[in-house]
């Protein structure tokens, strides 16, 4: 019998364009196995999920950009045709900040935490996050919201070179402007143009001192707080590589115990009161020692599933479980258990894992997703070949680039004036799909890259790649 009360479905909603989101997949399987009815809110036309034995059924999403209204609108759609509450799970920042900023409105159709509306919108704006960090005592970069293009030259020279430049509300960007959520900035020139486009943005530019990547240094911690505010399931991992090298998304996770990160989360929690599914990333000072925190994402990260106990509860379970008023089984954390983003990293999903691994397409009981990505995966890859060589670039020396940074929640894209490498580094050693090295996954030569740096550059492809900087 199911811990969980499958009489209550549950609506995952995701409205950025990815069809490569393992995240949403986690969240189908681990609900669906415990017998959950799922149904997606999302853009999965193209997408392997929608393969998955565990979806009970497709809906469309909301237009690219849609507003918050706009959101409910399609939210309230959903609802009546499922005609029972349901619990809601947004898998994206936009949506978390929607479902929020709505809560009341979405209420009795669904069930979400109870918190200030306002809260998931705090958390997830930059400028924000930095203003929590410091009234709440918890590490972050030295943090800097200049308000003329004299003080942005001038936030240069005090932070030094090079320096991370975010706009603070990236879900606001506009598509097609070319602009990313976070790039590194190597020049005061560049600071004060990106400045110039603050409007056209539709948020303010912050500049953040540059943490430099290094062994062991980039952490997450996801958890659930529960209606009490207590943390629960979930715990630290460590990003043990990443795609790209130093940068990117997490290919290979680990389950890592560290009371410090442990520390500063659950003490950020409970400062914040927030409640429900939250995902912190973390970058270590190589001088300092000090954890600082980089992101607040309110809402799953793409490699929650890493966080499985041994009573099989991981924060979607606890999210659903906690609001059906069901109470939570008391799980053994597996230390040791590892998450592989295959077609990222294939040579770590090969290789033997003694204390257990999870990855994040293939699955024995649930097979079309994983075969659905190699195909999906395979074509990708001979498209950008083509694209390439079409563009007759294939054979120009590289050129000097500026790397690029991802917000959790954004696709990985480039930033406008660079050139793109023909495929990623490391890709598949599968059947059908361009074999290649893990211990290829690097960033930009002799550039250490920023907290989430890409270095993916080119003509902006929103399809591509995953969409969480602690995915």
């Amino acid at each position: 019998m199911s811990l969980l009360d499958i009489r209550v479905p549950a609506v995952l909603l995701r409205i950025d364009r990815n069809p490569f989101h393992h995240g949403t997949l986690g969240a189908v399987r681990s609900l669906g196995r415990a017998g959950v009815e799922v149904h997606v809110v999302a853009d999965s036309a193209g997408s392997p999920v929608r393969r998955s034995r565990f979806v009970r059924r497709l809906h469309p999403p909301p237009a690219p950009g849609a507003s918050a209204a706009e959101i409910v609108a399609v939210l309230r759609r959903v609802a009546a045709r499922i005609a029972r509450p349901a619990v809601l799970i947004p898998m994206d920042d936009a949506s978390a900040i929607a479902a929020g900023r709505f809560r009341a409105d979405l209420a009795p159709a669904y069930l979400l935490p109870q918190q200030p509306g306002t809260l998931p919108e705090r958390v997830a704006d930059k400028a924000e996050l930095a203003e929590v960090c410091a009234a709440a005592g918890i590490p972050h970069p030295p943090t800097l919201v200049p308000d003329s293009a004299e003080e942005t030259a001038a936030a240069v020279r005090r932070l030094g070179l090079p320096v991370i430049a975010k706009w603070s509300r990236p879900w606001l960007l506009p598509a097609g402007s070319g602009l990313r959520s976070t790039v590194v900035v190597r020049s005061a020139r560049e600071a004060v143009e990106l400045y110039l486009r603050s409007e056209e943005a539709g948020s303010r530019l912050l500049l953040q001192e540059f943490l430099p990547p290094g062994p062991d240094r980039d952490w997450f911690f996801h958890g659930y707080a529960d209606r009490t505010g207590q943390v629960r399931s979930g715990g630290p991992g460590r990003k043990q590589q990443a795609w790209p090298r130093g940068a990117g998304l997490t290919a290979v996770g680990l389950w890592t115990p560290n009371p410090q990160v442990r520390a500063l989360a659950e003490r950020l929690i409970g400062e914040l009161g927030f409640r429900g599914i939250f995902d912190l990333d973390f970058r270590r000072c190589g001088r300092t020692g000090s954890y600082h925190l980089l992101d607040f994402n309110p809402r799953p990260g793409a490699q929650f599933r890493l966080f499985a106990d041994s009573a099989g509860l991981d924060v979607v379970r606890a999210l659903h479980l906690d609001l059906t008023h069901r109470p939570l089984p008391d799980g053994v954390p597996l230390a040791g258990r590892a998450f592989v983003v295959e077609n990222y990293a294939p040579l770590s999903a090969l290789r033997p894992a003694p204390r257990g691994r999870e990855l994040a397409w293939s699955a024995p009981d649930d097979r079309g997703p994983g075969l659905a990505m190699w195909a999906l995966w395979g074509r990708h890859v001979a498209g950008r070949l083509l694209d390439r060589l079409r563009d007759g670039t294939a054979d120009r020396a590289p050129h000097p680039h500026v790397p690029v940074a991802r917000q959790a929640g954004e696709p990985l894209v480039p930033a406008p004036q660079a050139a793109e490498p023909l495929v990623p580094a490391a890709q598949a050693a599968e059947p059908l799909v361009p074999a290649a090295r893990d211990e290829e996954l690097t960033g930009v030569a002799g550039v250490p890259a920023a907290p989430g740096v890409s270095t993916l550059s080119g003509q902006p492809d929103r399809s591509d790649d995953e969409k969480a900087s602690s995915c």
